[in-house]
């Protein structure tokens, strides 16, 4: 599965996601602090 990075504007938390967990945070928001997420968050690799 593709691989992404995810940093969260609001906490600065970064973690690499496979494609579910990037959807997954894209509706729930940061795991960490729950801040709203965007596209723009992610980067591909």
């Amino acid at each position: 599965m593709k691989e992404y990075e995810y940093v969260c504007q609001e906490c600065g938390q970064q973690i690499e996601v496979n494609g579910p967990m990037r959807e997954a945070i894209l509706e729930n928001g940061c795991p960490v602090c729950s801040a709203s997420a965007q596209s723009a968050h992610f980067s591909g690799q």
